[in-house]
Formats: structure tokens, C-alpha cells, sequence
């Protein structure tokens, strides 16, 4: 991983702690104010984005050390499994919160809420202050192609709707004097986080169990291969992803009567032109005479 790409996806994980401390001490305060559980539901979400994120951090500051004599492909799995774990503490965040929510619902008194007005600016802060967080993670997403950055921009944008579902239900209650909002948006909440658990999940654990690279990113890899100069055809081409980055391997087929030196350089030139397609790929090239038998599933 590129030094700006690690100092990038660095500051995305700090800034993900410092907001989830700050959010956790506004809507702890607020809950003590007003007894909502969607505002419970939030906090419980906020809980738990705490620790993700510092789970995150660490498998951030851990995948960017270099291969070592264990660790040849280097630690890059790390931010699967940090990955892994974020989707499996907001599944749990999400049941439990499906349950106190349905079990207030069908309650015959469900509890009153109090303090509306400080609850409902506790939930606006709190939105303002998510919506700048994910807006940094997404660009840094987008630019480092970081798993952990990009999930945890996926659970915290999941808060909004606990958020927004706290201040609808905070002014039905005080307005209209409609407490059981609170709980229906809290369910609508719940449901919203384990559907988004599922996805950050499959996506780990495609990655954890060396599931090949996206097919645009094959496509493109392929295209590259095949209009190479002085590549006659190729085969075997292999990828996995660990955290961010792509394995590739090919057997490539060359003109078997040109000279070792020839070979090296279409080779190193086409690797060179994988990288550049794709910076954070790891590339591994056979070279193979055309037209050998012991090749199978020659291109041409």
C-alpha cells in the first residue's frame, strides 16, 4: 500500500473514533433526557460504531505492514477479518434493538417520552456531524479501495435513518402525543442495520475465502493480457482479494525462440501496465513457449 494511501485511510479511522466518542456522550445525554428508544436505538448503534472503530483503526495500522517470513502476501487479510467483525456486532446491535422495540410496541403502556426539543438538537448534531464523516470516508474509499474505510462509511450511514427516525418520533410524541412512532421507526432501524451487516459481511467473507476479484476488474486485466505486444496468448489467469489488494497470476505465451532477455521484458512491461491499471494488485507472470503441449487451456 502506497505511504498517502495508508496516511489517508489513517486519518478516515481516526476521524471514525473522535466521532463515535463525541456521538456516543451527545446521545447518552439525550436518552437520559428523554427515555426514547429510538434514541436508545441510535446510541446502542453509536456503542458499537465505537468499538468497529477502533477495531478498524488497528486492522488498518496492522494490514499496512510489510510481508514478513509468516506473512508472505502480507497482513492485508487483517482488514477482512476487522471487516467480518464490524457486520457481526451490528447484527447483534440489530436483533437486540428488533426486540426492545417490538416488545415496547406490543406493550399494553409503552413509557412516555420527555425533554422532546433537546433530544430532537441531539439528533440533528448528530446527523450533521455523521453526514461530514461519511462524506470523508466515501473519498477515501473511492481512492484507497480499503475495505475497513469503506464499511465502516457503511454503518454510519446506516445511522441516518435511526437518527432522522429519532427526531420523527421525538416531535409525533411531543406535537401529537403519538409515542408508539418511536418504537415502528426503532424496528425500521433494526432492519436497515442487519441488511447492511449482510452486506459488509458477504463481502469479507468472499474475501476471506480467496473469492476471485470483481469480473470488471478480470475484463479489464484480461484486455490488458491479451493486447500486449508479443503475448500470443494466455492462460491460467488467477485472482483472489485480500482486503484491498488483488492477486493476480497468468501463464502468459511467448515466441519460444526469442532470447530470455526478450521474454523478461514483455513480461516486466506487461506487469508494469497491470499495476498501472491497478496500483494496489499483487502480479505474478509464468512466461511459457507457444504452442507447448504441457500449457493447457491455451487462448490460442
Amino acid at each position: 500500500m502506497s505511504g498517502d494511501h495508508h496516511k489517508l485511510n489513517l486519518s478516515a479511522g481516526m476521524a471514525s473514533v473522535t466521532v463515535a466518542i463525541l456521538l456516543v456522550g451527545v446521545k447518552l445525554w439525550a436518552l437520559g433526557l428523554t427515555g426514547s428508544l429510538s434514541i436508545a436505538a441510535s446510541l446502542t448503534d453509536s456503542a458499537l460504531d465505537l468499538i468497529v472503530s477502533l477495531t478498524g483503526l488497528m486492522a488498518i495500522i496492522y494490514a499496512n505492514r510489510p510481508a514478513d517470513d509468516d506473512h508472505a502476501f502480507g497482513h492485508t487479510s487483517a482488514e477482512d477479518l476487522a471487516a467480518l467483525a464490524q457486520a457481526l456486532l451490528v447484527s447483534v446491535s440489530g436483533v437486540a434493538i428488533l426486540w426492545s422495540a417490538t416488545g415496547r410496541l406490543l406493550a399494553d403502556s409503552p413509557p412516555e417520552l420527555s425533554a422532546e426539543g433537546p433530544g430532537i438538537i441531539a439528533m440533528v448534531f448528530a446527523i450533521f456531524v455523521t453526514g461530514a464523516l461519511v462524506t470523508w470516508q466515501l473519498r477515501v474509499a473511492k481512492k484507497t479501495g480499503n475495505k475497513v474505510v469503506a464499511a465502516d462509511s457503511l454503518h454510519y450511514l446506516s445511522d441516518f435513518l435511526p437518527n432522522v427516525g429519532a427526531i420523527v418520533a421525538l416531535f409525533a410524541s411531543s406535537a401529537f402525543g403519538i409515542t408508539s412512532i418511536d418504537s415502528i421507526i426503532a424496528i425500521a432501524a433494526a432492519l436497515f442495520l442487519l441488511f447492511s451487516a449482510f452486506r459488509i459481511g458477504k463481502g469479507a467473507f468472499d474475501a476471506l475465502m480467496d473469492r476471485r476479484a470483481a469480473p470488471e476488474d478480470i475484463a479489464r486485466i484480461s484486455e490488458i493480457i491479451g493486447s500486449w505486444p508479443g503475448v500470443l496468448g494466455f492462460h491460467d489467469l488467477k485472482t483472489r482479494t485480500a482486503g484491498n489488494k488483488v492477486f493476480v497470476q497468468v501463464h502468459i505465451e511467448l515466441d519460444p525462440d526469442q532470447t530470455l532477455y526478450q521474454a523478461h521484458g514483455i513480461g516486466a512491461g506487461l506487469k508494469h501496465a497491470i499495476l498501472k491499471a491497478m496500483p494496489e494488485a499483487d502480479v505474478i507472470i509464468h512466461k511459457d513457449p507457444a504452442g507447448d503441449p504441457l500449457s493447457p487451456n491455451r487462448t490460442t
